[in-house]
C-alpha cells in the first residue's frame, strides 16, 4: 500500500486550506467521468456535462489531454499543483499555465505508465489545460463559490474540532477512501504497492473538495505534501435544501431546514456557513429546538456542536415520509 511517514513538527505545521482551483479540478474529474455521488452532483452533471462534452468533441486534443491526465490512479503533475493558503483560482491557474511544455508532456508520459500519444506531442498543453478549467471555473464553479466556499469552510470548523477532541489520528483517519491512519506516524494515501514517503520536516495540506467520488494527493518534494478529499456533507445537502411539506410548515422553513442539518453533529459555525443564515437566525433557531426536545449540545473542545435527539430523528423521518417535500428554502 502507498503511505506517508508524517513526523510531530509535520502534523503541528499541519494545516486546512479552501483551494478554488482544487474544486475547479474536482468538477473537471466529475464531468470526465460523469459519476454523481447523490442527487445534487447528478443535477449538476445535467446542466453543464452536454456543453462540456460537446466542446470535448470539437477540440480532441484537448479532450485527449484530460482523459490522458486526470486518471484514476494517478493525474499528471502539473495538472495538479500543490495548494497554497490564499491562493487564489488566478493565482493557481497561473501556475499550471507556467509549466514548461517538457514537463508537461513528461507528466503525461507518467500518467500513461510512459507512452505519450502523438497527437500530445507539442508545446501548447499547458495553456490547454489552463484553458479548460479557465472555462469550467467561469460557467460551472464561480457562480456557486460563495455557496461553495461555505460548505467547505463548514467542513474544516468540523475536521479542526476533530482534531481538538482526538487529535490528527482521528482527523486523518478515513479522511478519504482508502485513507487510513496505521499508527506510528504512518497515513496510508491508498491501496496501491507505492513506496513510502518521509515527510520529515515538510507542510502537510489538507484541501476539502464538494464532488463525493474524488481526490487526490500531490506534493512538491521536499516542501509541501496535500491531500484532497471529499468534505462531509458537501452539496450533497443540496437535496436536504427541500424540507418536507409538513415538517416547514410545523416548525417554518429555515428552522425546520436547520433540524434537517443536524443528522450529523455541527457547530453554530459551520451551520451559518452552510445555511447562509446569519449567526442570530441560527441562533435562535437552536434555541427553539433546544426547548422542544429536538437537538441537543456536547462541547468538543472549543467548540459546541448540535445534533438531532432521537425525538428530532423520529419528527425528521415521519415528516420525510409523510408527503412531498416542501419548497427550497431560501439561505440554505
Amino acid at each position: 500500500m502507498g503511505w506517508w511517514l508524517i513526523d510531530a513538527d509535520t502534523l503541528a505545521r499541519s494545516r486546512f486550506v479552501v483551494s478554488p482551483l482544487d474544486e475547479t479540478l474536482a468538477c473537471l474529474k466529475m464531468l470526465y467521468f460523469g459519476a454523481a455521488g447523490h442527487p445534487g452532483e447528478r443535477a449538476w452533471l445535467d446542466a453543464h456535462r452536454p456543453a462540456h462534452l460537446r466542446r470535448m468533441a470539437a477540440d480532441p486534443v484537448t479532450a485527449l489531454l484530460v482523459a490522458s491526465g486526470l486518471g484514476r490512479e494517478w493525474n499528471a503533475d502539473f495538472l495538479t499543483p500543490t495548494p497554497t493558503e490564499g491562493q487564489s483560482f488566478a493565482d493557481g491557474i497561473a501556475r499550471i499555465r507556467a509549466t514548461a511544455p517538457d514537463e508537461a508532456r513528461a507528466d503525461l508520459a507518467v500518467s500513461l505508465g510512459g507512452t505519450l500519444p502523438a497527437a500530445l506531442d507539442r508545446d501548447d498543453l499547458p495553456e490547454r489545460a489552463a484553458a479548460v478549467l479557465e472555462q469550467i471555473w467561469t460557467e460551472a464553479v464561480r457562480p456557486d463559490w460563495d455557496r461553495r466556499r461555505r460548505v467547505l469552510e463548514a467542513d474544516v470548523v468540523a475536521r479542526i474540532a476533530q482534531v481538538s477532541r482526538g487529535g490528527w489520528a482521528a482527523a486523518l483517519d478515513a479522511l478519504r477512501p482508502g485513507t487510513r491512519w496505521l499508527g506510528d506516524g504512518r497515513l496510508q494515501i491508498n491501496l496501491n504497492p507505492y513506496p513510502p514517503r518521509d515527510l520529515a520536516g515538510a507542510e502537510l495540506i489538507l484541501v476539502p473538495i464538494t464532488p463525493q467520488r474524488h481526490g487526490w494527493v500531490a506534493w512538491e518534494e521536499p516542501e509541501r505534501y496535500a491531500v484532497i478529499y471529499p468534505c462531509a456533507g458537501a452539496l450533497a445537502d443540496d437535496g436536504a435544501r427541500r424540507v418536507p411539506a409538513a415538517l416547514g410548515a410545523l416548525l417554518g422553513p429555515a428552522r425546520a431546514g436547520v433540524l434537517a442539518l443536524l443528522g450529523t453533529p455541527m457547530s453554530t459555525s459551520q451551520l451559518v456557513g452552510v445555511t447562509g443564515q446569519g449567526l442570530g437566525s441560527v441562533g435562535r433557531h437552536l434555541r427553539v429546538l433546544l426547548d422542544a426536545g429536538l437537538v441537543r449540545r456536547r462541547r468538543a473542545g472549543r467548540s459546541v456542536l448540535y445534533s438531532r435527539t432521537p425525538a428530532g430523528e423520529v419528527l425528521v423521518e415521519a415528516a420525510g415520509a409523510s408527503g412531498r417535500p416542501g419548497p427550497e428554502v431560501s439561505g440554505l
